[in-house]
C-alpha cells in the first residue's frame, strides 16, 4: 500500500517517474476445476472491473513492467508472460459511466485538465499464466476487490478492456500449439486426464483421449512417473510432471503440436 504523500507525487508528477502515454494490461489466467479463470480488480467508487494494469517505469523495459505487475497482483514470481497486442485509440479509454478523473478524486487529489494520467495513452497488452491455487490476488492503492472470474462469465468492465480479455484469449489460442503452456496451469504432478481436460478447456472442444496423450507424449516435454493418484477403486491414474529441458527448449524454439 502507497502512503498518501508518494500517492499524491505519483499522481501530479508521475511524468517524472513513468513513461507518458504507454501503459501496461495484463491479463492473467488461472485455470481452476475444469474452468478458466481471469484475475481482476474493481477499483473504489466503482461498479466495474479491470484487467492488471499500471505504467512502466523509466529504468523499466515493458517486459519488467509487465513482470512487475503480475508479482504485484498474484504475490508469485517467475510466471510465464506473452505480449499479444496494442490497443490505441483516442477513445479507447472513454466511459460515460467513469470519468478518469474520478479515480483521481477518490485519492483525494485535485488535478488539472493536463494532467499526465489523463491523457491519450496506449496499452501494451500481455497476458499471464499462472496456478491458481498458489495466488494471493492483491491490489493497490485503488483496487476496493480482486478476485478471479470465470472466463465465460465476466463482469462489466471499463474501458476496452472486454477487447483486450478477447485478445489474450485468442492469442492463448494459438500459443498453446506451439509452447508447453500447461506448465505454468497444473500442479506440479498431474495425470493425463488433467492435462487433456486444460487443453479442452482452453480451445473449447473435446480430444480422443488417447491420440491426444500419444500427440503430448511425443513432444517429450511431459514425463511418467512411477507415481499413481489413488482416486478410488479401480482408479489409480500415473501422474507425470514437465521436462524442465524440454519446456525451456519449446519455450525458447517452441514446439508443434498438432491436435
Amino acid at each position: 500500500m502507497k502512503d498518501p504523500k508518494h500517492l499524491h507525487d505519483e499522481i501530479l508528477n508521475g511524468h517524472k517517474y513513468f513513461l507518458r502515454n504507454v501503459s501496461i494490461d495484463n491479463v492473467i489466467f488461472g485455470y481452476h476445476r475444469k474452468e478458466l479463470k481471469v484475475l481482476l480488480q474493481r477499483p473504489q467508487g466503482l461498479n466495474k472491473w479491470t484487467v492488471s494494469g499500471g505504467y512502466i517505469k523509466r529504468t523499466e523495459t515493458i517486459e519488467e513492467a509487465a513482470t512487475r505487475i503480475a508479482m504485484e497482483r498474484t504475490g508469485l514470481e517467475d510466471l510465464y508472460l506473452k505480449q499479444f497486442k496494442a490497443f490505441g485509440s483516442p477513445v479507447r479509454t472513454r466511459d460515460t459511466e467513469i470519468p478518469l478523473k474520478l479515480i483521481c478524486d477518490l485519492s483525494d487529489v485535485k488535478i488539472d485538465e493536463d494532467n499526465w494520467m489523463l491523457d491519450y495513452f496506449v496499452s501494451l497488452g500481455f497476458y499471464t499464466l499462472t496456478e491458481f491455487d498458489q495466488v494471493k490476488p492483491s491490489g493497490d492503492f485503488n483496487k476496493e476487490d480482486c478476485q478471479w472470474f470465470d472466463i465465460s462469465a465476466l463482469p462489466s468492465l471499463i474501458f476496452d478492456h472486454q477487447l483486450i480479455i478477447e485478445e489474450a484469449l485468442k492469442s492463448l489460442r494459438l500459443d498453446i500449439f506451439h509452447y508447453p503452456i500447461g506448465y505454468k496451469l497444473l500442479p506440479e504432478k498431474f495425470t493425463l486426464p488433467e492435462i487433456t481436460s486444460l487443453y479442452e478447456t482452453i480451445l473449447e472442444k473435446e480430444f480422443d483421449d488417447r491420440n491426444f496423450s500419444k500427440k503430448l507424449l511425443a513432444t517429450g516435454i511431459i514425463i511418467k512417473l512411477n507415481e499413481r493418484r489413488y482416486i478410488g477403486p479401480h482408479r489409480s491414474p500415473f501422474l507425470y510432471v514437465f521436462n524442465k529441458t524440454k519446456y525451456d527448449e519449446a519455450l525458447k524454439n517452441g514446439m508443434v503440436l498438432v491436435i
